[in-house]
């Protein structure tokens, strides 16, 4: 615990600074070093600044010399006045102090910082003591002495000032004064339920406890009131622990040094009442009544919402005058509770907790008496959310998005057990402009792993360039060599750099057929929450990427082939790696040569909306096997023509 009254010297600062802009008082006596600042008009005219020397005196030209040492500043203009008259007549004054004389003093004894300060002739005593920190752990807070000449002046208590703001027994320092703290006297502690939890030190020997828990700020809110425990040293043998009630008589008792009191709080257990905590409106304690029960306490589903629902509806987003609306993909919504589970929290006389689970809809919105559970005084009731508890995915609020060609495009709460055609059915269906076969279907969890595959495939095609350049390194013998040889790692990371760009798209292939799109197309797949469904209308061009004289997009014509948009593209350049072209469906598949042969693939009619990349040969940046196989990757990792928008200049 810490010293009652150390905290008043935190932070001083480990310097004196002088007492300046402060008033003189009337009772300060003039001294050698003071400033006087004269101004006298009439027969005899003069400003005059003017230093008292070592010897007392001061002096004004033109009027003389005088021994102003120990005149008190009341008196300083009579004393002038009243001198200056014996040589002149008819004239006026004006008195004032400048600058004042620095004094010397002593701060010695249970200082935090002991030593000789310099400080302001207007300095006090309690000024000495925060130069020096104040007393330290084993200083008197109590008995500070103002010693002169031997005697002492003052005898100083900081609980007069620290308690009643009583500041009557400073007194003003002087030249070699000594200010000795002497050690702590009797201490004793008090810690518990009170204000202001310290340990005191006593003036005499003993001290009532009454008195010390006037010091400690009274009883705390919570105190019981009732009792205190003292832990005492009995003869410098034994420890020995008291117990005494808060009465007329134990706060007459007296305490005295070593002693350690505990005053106790009220125990934190309610009386007659019941707690409702968890996902409800205001989680509170209760009164507690007999015969009390679930629906006494819970009366209707209003009392569940929580605070944190109605934050979420009231949220609303900040939108300039004339600007579009959004659609976003994620919903602002909060957590929903779990109506089929409840627990009361009840101790048993045996001091253990039984749990007593219950059917919170039931005993709620239907008032099943099976469900309706009777409360008893100290029951703990919980209810919880959908989050809290994983409750089945039946029960699960899941709500996907859906845009592009459909009747009512939005974001929507799926029914239990609805799936993707029901849920576009439900919502109006498709409308006539939709491009079905190139409908992207997206889904988190498949993104989250997909993105997975693509940074360890990326990190394994890191080390591997690695590797290889740091085996052509050691085969290097001329410059150009080692300048081709850093271009070639250069161009390496700058190719991972835009891998590491691209971002799984957690595209699932829906495999819908190429003919005109119908609702009974999209597969009854279960949704999750958080899937999208994006259907574009019908695109009328096929695009050509990569390594091509004009990659473009161009018109799509039912009896064209690959080869036909190559051609219009004006064929492949002379970097281009034929033997890897691949393409890109508007469903998602990926068809190259390994699944339909060179001459199968360039026969392949397209369809609105696919797209032709020619790869550039790679040999020149000598890199893995894995990085060659474009198809592949775009396979693996789902990653679309948003991928070849960032790889297309490679």
């Amino acid at each position: 615990m810490p010293l009652f009254g150390q905290n008043l010297f935190a932070g001083v600062p480990t310097t004196f600074a002088p007492v300046e802009n402060v008033p003189v008082t009337a009772d300060y006596v003039v001294g050698p070093g003071d400033e006087l600042l004269v101004r006298v008009w009439g027969q005899v005219d003069g400003d005059f600044r003017a230093l008292v020397d070592r010897n007392g005196t001061v002096n004004l030209p033109r009027v003389g010399v005088f021994n102003v040492a120990g005149v008190r500043y009341q008196d300083l203009h009579a004393f002038l006045r009243n001198a200056i008259g014996r040589l002149y007549k008819n004239f006026d004054l004006s008195v004032s102090l400048g600058q004042l004389r620095s004094i010397q003093v002593f701060v010695v004894g249970q200082a935090r910082r002991p030593g000789s300060y310099t400080v302001s002739s207007m300095s006090t005593l309690v000024n000495a003591l925060f130069a020096a920190g104040g007393p330290s752990a084993k200083g008197s807070m109590r008995r500070i002495q103002l010693k002169r000449a031997d005697a002492v002046v003052t005898e100083f208590d900081l609980y007069d000032l620290l308690l009643k703001g009583d500041k009557s027994k400073d007194a003003r320092l002087l030249p070699g004064d000594v200010i000795f703290i002497p050690p702590a006297g009797a201490l004793v502690a008090v810690s518990g339920s009170v204000n202001v939890p310290a340990v005191f030190e006593l003036r005499a020997t003993e001290s009532p406890f009454g008195e010390v828990l006037a010091w400690a700020g009274g009883l705390s809110t919570t105190a019981s009131g009732q009792r205190a425990v003292v832990e005492r040293i009995e003869d410098r043998k034994a420890r020995k622990v008291d117990e005494f009630t808060l009465g007329r008589e134990g706060l007459a008792r007296r305490l005295r040094d070593g002693d350690v009191v505990r005053v106790f709080a009220l125990t934190p257990r309610f009386d007659a009442a019941v707690t409702l905590r968890g996902f409800v409106a205001e989680p509170a304690h209760y009164p507690w009544r007999a015969g009390m029960r679930v629906r006494d306490l819970i009366p209707s589903k209003e009392a569940l919402v929580s605070r944190e629902v109605w934050r979420v509806r009231n949220r609303a987003e900040k939108t300039e005058p004339g600007s579009e609306a959004e659609l976003r993909n994620e919903v602002k919504r909060a957590e929903e509770v779990n109506w089929d589970y409840a627990v009361i929290e009840r101790l048993k006389d045996d001091l253990t907790t039984d749990l007593l689970p219950f059917n919170l809809g039931k005993a709620v919105l239907e008032g099943d008496a099976a469900q309706n559970l009777e409360l008893r005084a100290d029951d703990i009731l919980t209810v919880f959310s959908k989050k809290d508890i994983d409750v089945p995915v039946a029960s699960q609020a899941r709500y996907v998005r859906i845009e592009g060609e459909l009747r009512a495009a939005g974001v929507y709460k799926v029914l239990p057990g609805e799936t993707l055609r029901q849920l576009v059915a439900r919502v109006g269906g498709l409308t006539p402009q939709a491009y079905l076969y190139g409908a992207e279907f997206s889904r988190e969890s498949t993104r989250q792993a997909q993105q997975r595959q693509l940074d360890q495939a990326l990190s394994r095609i890191e080390l591997e360039a690695r590797r290889i350049s740091a085996e052509r390194a050691q085969a290097i013998t001329t410059s150009e060599d080692a300048a081709a040889a850093r271009r070639e790692a250069d161009a390496q990371q700058a190719l991972i750099a835009k891998l590491r760009a691209v971002k799984a798209s957690g595209r699932i292939v829906l495999d819908i057929p190429p003919q005109p799109s119908r609702l009974a197309d999209l597969p009854d797949i279960a949704l999750e929450d958080g899937d999208r469904l994006f259907v574009p209308p019908r695109p009328s061009v096929v695009s050509v990427f990569g390594a091509v004289f004009n990659q473009n997009a161009f018109i799509h014509r039912e009896d064209k082939r690959v080869s036909d948009y190559l051609a219009q593209a004006g064929g492949p350049t002379r970097d281009a790696d034929t033997g890897q072209l691949y393409v890109i469906r508007a469903d998602g598949t990926v068809l190259s040569k390994e699944n339909r042969g060179w001459l199968s693939l360039e026969g392949e009619r397209l369809m609105p909306g696919d797209a032709v990349v020619v790869p550039e040969r790679l040999d020149k940046f000598v890199l893995v096997r894995e990085l060659k196989d474009w198809a592949q990757v775009f396979y693996q990792f789902a990653l679309g023509v948003a991928g070849l928008k960032v790889l297309r200049n490679l």
